[in-house]
């Protein structure tokens, strides 16, 4: 069981192995942030967004929720992302999902899950969208991980409705990427959606005058 004491003892060691390499490592990371990254994955504690890509303090903006879900009345996410876009001006956005998400895995059952019912209605949608497909894969291992595929396409949508991803995709060309990391494997996947042509889909009903 690991013991609280630990975790201050990892950090003082870790510390001291930073100013080791670069005496001025924390007085730099005190100035401000400049993140290229903003990355919205998935609260499962598995997926570790600086370590799975390789990324030091400081480099990514970073926001989780359980199944990294872009949902427009989270006051929480909306927050996060009008921070980002707007005021750090971020350029490149990640939705990142992952195999074996225990979220996704979930909204596929009928359980009542009290408080996570609301939450999980958001990926359920996303099945009922894509039923058909799902519906005639067998494999129900193979079935969860093309929902995990789908929500995060569906989520990437999301971000494309929002009056701060439209104003800056016109203003500085800013990138939505689609991923899924596999816990399996260790490896980040690409989807490589076409974000040009999802947006002019949904442009007819969600361009906002921006």
């Amino acid at each position: 069981m690991l013991k609280m004491e630990q975790i201050f003892a990892n950090n003082s060691n870790w510390v001291t192995k930073r100013l080791e390499a670069d005496p001025s490592y924390f007085e730099r990371l005190s100035q401000g942030q400049t993140p290229q990254i903003l990355y919205v994955g998935c609260s499962d504690s598995r997926v570790t967004a600086e370590d799975l890509m390789g990324l030091e303090p400081g480099q990514a903006f970073v926001h989780r929720n359980i199944a990294n879900m872009v949902i427009s009345i989270d006051l929480n996410f909306m927050s996060v992302l009008n921070y980002a876009v707007r005021h750090l001006k971020v350029q490149d956005i990640v939705v990142c999902g992952h195999y074996g998400c225990g979220g996704v895995k979930a909204a596929m059952t009928s359980q009542d899950l009290g408080i996570l019912n609301p939450w999980l209605r958001n990926i359920r949608d996303v099945y009922r969208l894509h039923k058909k497909e799902l519906n005639a894969i067998n494999d129900i291992d193979k079935r969860n991980d093309r929902l995990v595929e789908l929500n995060v396409q569906e989520q990437c949508i999301n971000l494309l409705k929002t009056a701060a991803v439209q104003v800056a995709i016109k203003e500085r060309q800013l990138t939505v990427h689609s991923w899924v990391f596999d816990v399996r494997c260790g490896k980040l996947v690409d989807l490589n959606l076409d974000f040009d042509n999802l947006l002019k889909e949904i442009t007819e009903i969600y361009s906002l005058d921006v």
